[in-house]
């Protein structure tokens, strides 16, 4: 009896050669025009002549990244960092800054025009950062035995017959499209030092002790993660995430940071045996200080503990929320609220101008620490609270607290869910502040508010130099 196999014959995506690039479309991708079909690149800079390797085709649209220069970009500028194009972040510094935040503006133009397609006022050249180098005031870095290695230097390594030697691990950022894989990082240009001094010293130890890295397709290690926090007036919080304990070596690595970086002001640990890296469900233990840091932005002050979420740029934290108290346009007699409030910095932020701020977030810990910075800022005129602003937000809350005359709103980059949206539609405060990390998901929600209300200002601010993200804050006035 014959039975026949089907071969499914794979064909060979295509190529287009010699391709100029003509401008930046959505999310830092390039686009393109062939034969009438919109193109969108990986890689490319406005001006640039490249061949570009398809890897989706569609009807009327295209998607791929480089294959090869031919002509460079007037406006491409050499990336400072060694590391560009490997680890995955900072994917605009081939652009000069006025660049990206001309290419930024012009993002959250078209993602407010032809998604939002509602009447809008005029935008306002977005509002730029400084200092565009050792921003963050967080940084995450893993450590793992996989180490990546492009694939040019693999090839370079072959050619000229170097021996290749296992690797015992690497320290630095995840590899683009590896979960399993780091970028060992030399210098990042993220965070000021000592960050990448202190990365260096614990890859070290680890190397020196015999002291595995973390394995995470085996589940095996003793080295994962390293949380480095700082705040604009040079205090340092240090998180270690270990795969299981070993007192004598813990004690010994956290000794050597503590004498080798007297920088260190709060100085953590946290076992970590699962196999995902999640640290809500974790307590990190206190090795050294108060556990926490503090952050000021003007005269307030916020506790930055190990599981705190905070704006990671905090200079342009502060612009940003100096954007959203405007758009508020308070006068002292507005009752507020902040919605997704997290642990409450925009709503304290606003308190001096406000009768009172209220709250509302999902993650109880968050609202934790809320209450405990509206405490340590000495204010009485605040209420904060966990749960699902749908259901929260009833008529006996309205009758407890006041109806809102503000509401701030800064949503996930995921936007508003619609029932939320259609909650704000009822509740019917004069103005809605609307801070947003993603102009198109604000720009559906937008579309739906246009119900009652009207987009009144726009500012645009760049939280994150030589990134393709924005931040915009959208002021709306009920019709």
């Amino acid at each position: 009896m014959s039975t026949f196999v089907h071969v499914r014959k794979f064909k060979q995506k295509p190529i287009l050669e010699k391709v100029l690039i003509e401008d930046y479309a959505a999310e830092g991708k390039s686009l393109a025009r062939v034969d009438g079909k919109v193109v969108f690149v990986e890689g490319a800079v406005p001006g640039d002549v490249v061949d570009v390797q398809l890897q989706k085709n569609k009807t009327d649209w295209a998607e791929g990244f480089v294959k090869q220069f031919h002509s460079y970009s007037d406006i491409r500028v050499k990336p400072f960092c060694s590391h560009f194009g490997v680890c995955g972040g900072c994917q605009w510094q081939m652009l000069p800054y006025d660049q990206q935040l001309k290419y930024k503006h012009k993002q959250v133009v078209d993602n407010l025009t032809r998604i939002a397609k509602v009447e809008l006022p005029e935008i306002p050249a977005i509002i730029g950062a400084t200092p565009t180098e050792g921003y963050r005031n967080k940084v995450e870095y893993t450590f793992a035995t996989e180490k990546f290695i492009p694939f040019d230097e693999f090839k370079a390594m072959k050619a000229s017959g170097e021996e290749m030697v296992k690797s015992p691990g690497a320290g630095g950022f995840h590899a683009r499209g590896f979960f399993e894989k780091v970028v060992e990082i030399d210098t990042c240009y993220l965070q000021i030092e000592p960050t990448n001094l202190i990365r260096k010293a614990v890859a070290k130890f680890a190397i020196d002790n015999d002291m595995p890295f973390y394995n995470i397709k085996q589940h095996q290690g003793w080295l994962r993660n390293m949380f480095v926090r700082n705040t604009t007036n040079g205090q340092w919080m240090i998180n270690l995430i270990l795969g299981y304990e070993d007192k004598e070596k813990r004690e010994a690595l956290l000794n050597l940071l503590l004498q080798q970086f007297p920088q260190i002001t709060t100085l953590l640990y946290t076992i970590n045996t699962k196999r995902n890296d999640s640290m809500q469900d974790l307590e990190p233990q206190v090795f050294f200080g108060k556990g926490y840091i503090t952050e000021m932005l003007e005269d307030f002050a916020f506790k930055i503990s190990p599981k705190s979420f905070f704006q990671t740029n905090s200079k342009q934290a502060e612009r940003l929320y100096q954007v959203t108290r405007d758009f508020a346009e308070l006068t002292g007699k507005e009752v507020v609220y902040d919605l997704y409030c997290g642990t409450g910095s925009i709503g304290i932020f606003c308190s001096k101008q406000a009768k009172k701020i209220v709250g509302v977030e999902f993650v109880e810990d968050a609202i934790e620490d809320a209450k405990e910075n509206a405490s340590m800022n000495n204010l009485t005129d605040t209420a904060f609270f966990a749960g699902d602003v749908i259901d929260i937000c009833d008529d006996a809350f309205f009758e407890t607290h006041g109806k809102p005359d503000v509401i701030i709103t800064d949503p996930p980059r995921a936007g508003m869910h619609e029932k939320l949206v259609r909650k704000l539609l009822e509740m019917e405060a004069p103005t809605i502040v609307y801070v947003s990390c993603n102009p198109a998901t604000q720009a559906r929600d937008l579309a739906l508010l246009d119900e009652k209300y009207k987009v009144t200002k726009i500012q645009p601010v760049d939280m994150f130099p030589h990134t393709l993200h924005i931040e915009n804050v959208v002021q709306l006035k009920r019709k």
